[in-house]
């Protein structure tokens, strides 16, 4: 009897990243619920569960964000290198830094729908990977880039007061 071995090498296990339409479809309706599920009527507006989470004293922004965090994980699995993480990281912080400020941070929440702006930033690396990788190059330099100006702007400051402070001190002795 003949050996039944295969002529072919054995194929290595595919750790392609998964870029199915399963992954964007979760995205899109978790998205969807927590940015635009209901619409307010008369207006093009809608609201999602996320503001309506930051109503409940202490545990409601986390839970949105906890969420929220599913876009960040389906970039990654997409592929998303780690500008566009970052800059998702950054949209997600930025929105949870702002929903602890009562009443205006869920204002802020209405507006700025970081669910969203990851989608869209998850669709565009599904899609075009390379220009998103370019784009959120250049926005992560713009955000380091500000953030070491603001950093350096405060700093002058801060002395500047001290200065002063010290000043008048020093004219009231």
């Amino acid at each position: 009897m003949a050996d039944e071995r295969p002529t072919t090498a054995p194929t290595a296990v595919d750790t392609r990243p998964r870029r199915g339409p399963g992954e964007l479809r979760r995205a899109r309706a978790i998205a969807h619920l927590l940015d635009n599920l209901i619409p307010i009527p008369g207006t093009s507006w809608r609201v999602g569960l996320d503001p309506l989470l930051g109503f409940l004293p202490g545990v409601g922004d986390w839970m949105g964000w906890a969420a929220s965090l599913h876009l960040l994980v389906s970039a990654a699995r997409a592929g998303a290198d780690a500008a566009t993480l970052l800059r998702m990281a950054g949209n997600l912080v930025l929105d949870a830094v702002a929903g602890t400020i009562p009443v205006l941070g869920d204002a802020f929440d209405l507006a700025w729908k970081a669910n969203d702006r990851n989608l869209r930033l998850l669709e565009d690396v599904v899609h075009d990977p390379a220009h998103t990788r370019r784009a959120s190059r250049w926005t992560v330099g713009a955000v380091i880039g500000g953030t070491v100006a603001l950093l350096g702007a405060a700093s002058i400051g801060a002395l500047w007061t001290l200065r002063w402070v010290l000043s008048t001190i020093g004219a009231a002795f």
